[in-house]
């Protein structure tokens, strides 16, 4: 028997739940592009974005996932045969490298590992290291994805200062923003990117680059920059057209006006801390589980958990065989170990991640640890017994 008729909960880092307004908004026939409602619409789009980043600089928005803003960021300030330093905790801090070499420019990687955060004191090192100054970007994760790390990004922007380096400090902050609190201007990056499929709460398609005067005179000196990926028009438009590089994501743009507009209603200070909570909450619930059992949180340190998403470790085969009870027979999908394989589990089948982004709130989040102890004492994996109770006594407090 299988009780996961009825609403599926799709509880993955991404895509994230979609509100119903976001829905009904991009329920509609086709706008006209040129003029009229989506035009005016678009131009009050570009001030709340910059709201949730907390940036008076500027953004370019792009029809792209995550990768392509990796890209796009890259294109406007490096050259091919130029060096970029990449901080990595995860498997997207590898990624980001990965396209940097795809794009020929030349990749110094400081490697972190998969359980702590950037270190400021190693980065600062390196960067004294490079006597020319030939490093012309340092790319780091605020959120890894696939490993649930958050690093400090005031501090590496300290690092940047102390050792008196020119390069311009670059952010992905795919899963973090709109979560886990960023500041832009105040901590320092000169360069953020994120995607609309996380805290965003829209489908997956737009990519969105944030960069300040700094970055934009980078971009300045550039001999060339590719056509589709230059930030110049889309930055700046003369006409509603020159915002998407050719025909607008019209639906998309319908979802995130909705979005934003349920962000900004119930407050940037407000959503940061439903989203502290909600993490704090599975937080004590994992570590009452992993009491009397093989569960382990990826990150040890709270300090140093998202509030986007929580990594986890159970052991091959359990975290697969857990994944698999929930979505079968509650309706609820758990994330992969995606990029969290290790010596005897190639394939990261240890590993399960829960995405918390968003649209989630108490109910959402305290039935997905309901169905998480549940699939435990269905296949009877050893765990700590409490660890709802623990969540709601989080929730309670607030």
């Amino acid at each position: 028997m299988s009780l996961a008729h009825g609403r599926p909960y799709l509880a993955i880092p991404g895509p994230s739940v979609m509100p119903d307004a976001v829905l009904q908004a991009m329920h509609r026939a086709s706008p006209n592009i040129y003029e009229g409602e989506l035009p005016t619409m678009v131009d009050g789009l570009i001030p709340d974005l910059k709201r949730v980043a907390r940036t008076d600089g500027h953004v370019a928005i792009y029809i792209a996932n995550g990768h392509g803003t990796w890209e796009a960021a890259l294109s406007n300030i490096v050259m091919p045969g130029e060096s970029v330093l990449v901080c990595a905790t995860g498997r997207f801090g590898h990624g980001w490298a990965e396209m940097a070499r795809a794009m020929g420019i030349e990749v110094d990687l400081l490697e972190f590992g998969k359980q702590a955060p950037v270190d400021p004191e190693a980065l600062k090192a390196r960067l004294l290291e490079d006597k020319g100054q030939k490093i012309k970007a340092v790319l780091t994760v605020h959120v890894d994805t696939s490993s649930s790390i958050r690093s400090d990004i005031a501090e590496c922007r300290r690092a940047l200062e102390e050792a008196g380096h020119p390069a311009l400090l670059a952010v992905d902050c795919i899963a973090s923003l709109g979560c886990d609190r960023f500041e832009m201007d105040l901590w320092g990056a000169d360069l953020m990117i994120t995607a609309s499929q996380k805290g965003l709460m829209v489908p997956p398609g737009l990519g969105f680059v944030f960069f300040n005067d700094r970055a934009a005179a980078v971009r300045a000196k550039m001999p060339r920059v590719s056509r589709y990926w230059d930030w110049s028009e889309r930055a700046a438009p003369e006409m509603f057209y020159q915002y998407f590089g050719g025909t607008a994501p019209t639906h998309h743009l319908y979802g995130l006006r909705a979005a934003l507009d349920l962000i900004h209603a119930e407050g940037m200070e407000a959503v940061w801390a439903r989203h502290a909570v909600l993490a704090r909450a599975i937080w004590a619930a994992a570590e009452t589980w992993g009491e009397d059992g093989p569960l382990r949180l990826n990150v040890a340190d709270p300090a140093h958990r998202s509030h986007a998403v929580t990594a986890l470790r159970l052991g091959a085969p359990h975290g697969a065989r857990l994944r698999a009870w929930t979505a079968e027979q509650a309706g609820v999908t758990l994330g992969i170990g995606l990029g969290m394989s290790e010596e005897g589990d190639p394939k990261g089948e240890g590993f399960f991640r829960f995405g918390h982004m968003g649209h989630v709130n108490a109910h959402m989040i305290l039935g997905l640890l309901g169905t998480v102890e549940a699939g435990l004492a269905a296949l009877a994996v050893p765990h700590g017994a409490g660890g709802v109770s623990a969540a709601a006594r989080v929730i309670a407090e607030g």
